[in-house]
């Protein structure tokens, strides 16, 4: 029974946690095709250059969307191996996105607006997106230790030392 419950709370956590993802993305997508379909047919810009452009703005938009919601109780104590790591997750993704955009374009010879935006925006961006999720949740994104956890949180909740200083100190 209490397996049961763990199993079922950790499902529940996951969908959470997949729905603030998804949610981020979704801006991010949006910002992502109308920054690419400005820069090819607002600008004139070639696609590949574009897609790498309307990428790069959509990873900015997104770090802040998944670090201040989506994992925001995740451990901050180490931020600039967390930004390293995201931008070079974020970079791979933009090289799975952008990749599949340029097979298609000059590969495949599929040239029309709607070709680059299905292969960018579609097929691109969803491969693109299932390796971002897994690298960020595995290795970015990572989550306190129980016991900072809990510092963390009985630091927040009381002006107390926290529980490993008070044993230390015999209270």
């Amino acid at each position: 029974m209490t397996q049961r419950r763990t199993v079922r709370s950790r499902l529940e956590r996951l969908a959470r946690e997949i729905a603030k993802f998804g949610a981020v993305g979704a801006i991010g997508f949006v910002v992502n095709f109308i920054v690419f379909n400005i820069c090819v047919h607002g600008l004139g810009l070639a696609v590949v250059r574009s897609g790498v452009i309307a990428t790069a703005v959509a990873i900015a938009a997104n770090y802040v969307g998944n670090r201040y919601w989506t994992y925001r109780d995740t451990d901050k104590n180490r931020r600039s191996r967390e930004l390293t790591l995201f931008l070079l997750f974020s970079g791979v993704g933009l090289v799975i996105e952008n990749g599949i955009l340029a097979l298609s374009h000059y590969g495949m010879g599929w040239t029309s607006p709607l070709a680059d935006n299905i292969a960018k925006n579609v097929v691109g961006l969803g491969i693109g997106t299932v390796f971002r999720f897994w690298s960020y949740r595995t290795w970015v994104f990572r989550a306190m230790p129980a016991r900072d956890a809990v510092q963390a949180a009985e630091s927040f909740l009381t002006d107390a030392p926290p529980a490993q200083e008070r044993v230390r100190a015999g209270k």
